[in-house]
C-alpha cells in the first residue's frame, strides 16, 4: 500500500472514530450523572396547614396531567408519532401555565394531584412551573416528587428535548403527617433508561379527626414501555402497597395518570378518525383489589393522542385519568372537565369523597 493510501486510510479512520468516541463519552457522562432515586424518599414541603380533615365532611380532589404546559391543542409529541419535543414558545408556555392555574383555582379543590410539572427543562423554556402554581395556592401545602431528571435527552435528533427536571406535585389544604416519594420498580435496558423517566408515586398521610389516616397517592405510570412489562411491575407494586395501607385501617385514594383505559370505560364511545394508539392498554382485570372502587367520568375523555394537533372528532381520545378508592371511602361525585385539551393533552378530573 502506498504512503498516500495509508494517509487517506488513517484520515478516514479518524473521521469515523471521532463521532463514535464522542458518543461513547456522552454515554459515559450520562451514566455518571444518571438520577438513581432510592425506593423511598421523604419529601420536603411548604408551610404546613393546621386544619385537620373532618371525617363527616365531603372533600374534593382534582387530578390533572398538565403536559409541562407545552402540550396544548396546537402541539404534537414525537413519542406518540408527532415531531415536536417541547412547547411552541416561552410565551405559549406561560399562557398555558396561567390558564391551567386559573382553572384549578376556580375549582377550589381541597387536594390537587398534578403530573408533568416542570421545574427546569428546555422543553418548557426553563420556567419553574411549580413555584408559580404554589404561589397561587397560599392555603395549600405543596410537595414535589421528581420523576424525570436527565442532563440531556438527545432525541428527536432534529430538535432534541435537552435537559429535563420534572415531576409530580401534591397540594393539600389539610395538615399532613408525612410526604414520601416511592420509586416504582422496572426499568428500560441501558442506555435507553438513561433518558427515560424514573416513575414514582407521591404519597401523603392526612390525619383525620376520628383518629384514622387518609392515604393519598398521586401516581403517573409508564406509557411507552414495550409490551407493557414495566407497567405490570408498577401495578403489582402499587396494588401490594394500597392493600397493606387499607388492611392497616387507613382510608386510601389513588389518583393520577394511569396510562391505561380505566375499567368500564370505552374509547370507542368518543368520535375519532385515528386508530387506537400503540401505547394504550386496558387496565388488567386482576389489578383492582377486592372491594376497591373506581371513580371516573364515563362521559368525558381525559387524554388525546399527540401524533398531531388536536381537532374534535379527529384525534383518538380515552379515559386514563381518575381515582381508585378503598371500600371505606364513599364516592359522592365524579366530574371530568371537558376543556377540549386547550392547554394540555389531558383534561382534569374532580371527585368528591366522604370517609365512611
Amino acid at each position: 500500500m502506498s504512503a498516500k493510501m495509508i494517509i487517506i486510510r488513517n484520515i478516514l479512520f479518524v473521521i469515523v472514530m471521532i463521532p463514535v468516541l464522542s458518543f461513547m463519552l456522552f454515554l459515559a457522562y450520562m451514566s455518571l450523572v444518571d438520577y438513581r432515586p432510592k425506593e423511598k424518599i421523604k419529601v420536603m414541603t411548604t408551610t404546613q396547614p393546621e386544619s385537620v380533615l373532618p371525617a363527616n365532611r365531603k372533600f374534593s380532589i382534582t387530578t390533572f396531567n398538565i403536559g409541562y404546559c407545552g402540550l396544548d391543542n396546537t402541539q404534537d409529541f414525537f413519542m406518540d408519532g408527532g415531531t415536536r419535543s417541547g412547547s411552541a414558545s416561552k410565551q405559549q408556555t406561560l399562557t398555558n401555565l396561567y390558564r391551567i392555574t386559573d382553572y384549578l383555582k376556580s375549582l377550589d379543590s381541597d387536594f390537587l394531584f398534578i403530573q408533568e410539572v416542570d421545574r427546569k427543562a428546555k422543553r418548557s423554556f426553563y420556567l419553574d412551573e411549580l413555584s408559580y402554581m404554589s404561589s397561587q395556592f397560599p392555603k395549600h401545602n405543596v410537595a414535589f416528587g421528581t420523576n424525570y431528571k436527565v442532563a440531556y435527552v438527545p432525541v428527536p435528533l432534529t430538535h432534541p428535548m435537552g435537559s429535563v427536571l420534572s415531576g409530580l406535585a401534591l397540594f393539600s389544604r389539610y395538615k399532613a403527617d408525612s410526604w414520601i416519594r416511592y420509586q416504582y420498580p422496572g426499568q428500560e435496558s441501558w442506555p435507553r433508561q438513561l433518558f427515560e423517566l424514573d416513575r414514582c408515586f407521591l404519597e401523603t398521610k392526612i390525619p383525620v379527626n376520628n383518629g384514622k389516616i387518609l392515604v393519598l397517592i398521586n401516581s403517573h405510570l409508564s406509557a411507552f414501555d414495550k409490551g407493557g412489562k414495566i407497567r405490570k411491575l408498577q401495578l403489582q407494586f402499587l396494588k401490594k402497597h394500597i392493600i397493606h395501607e387499607y388492611h392497616s385501617g387507613n382510608y386510601v385514594i389513588v389518583g393520577g395518570d394511569w396510562n391505561h383505559s380505566l375499567p368500564n370505560t370505552d374509547p370507542e364511545n368518543f368520535p375519532h378518525q385515528e386508530a387506537s394508539p400503540f401505547w394504550l392498554q386496558n387496565l388488567p382485570a386482576d389489578f383492582t383489589p377486592a372491594g376497591f372502587k373506581w371513580a371516573c367520568d364515563l362521559k368525558t375523555p381525559t387524554v388525546r393522542t399527540d401524533a398531531k394537533a388536536y381537532r374534535d372528532g379527529i384525534n383518538y381520545t380515552a379515559i386514563i385519568d381518575g381515582f381508585l378508592v378503598s371500600p371505606n371511602v364513599g364516592i359522592i361525585n365524579i366530574h371530568g372537565h371537558q376543556l377540549h385539551f386547550v392547554s394540555s393533552d389531558h383534561n382534569p378530573v374532580t371527585a368528591e369523597f366522604m370517609l365512611q
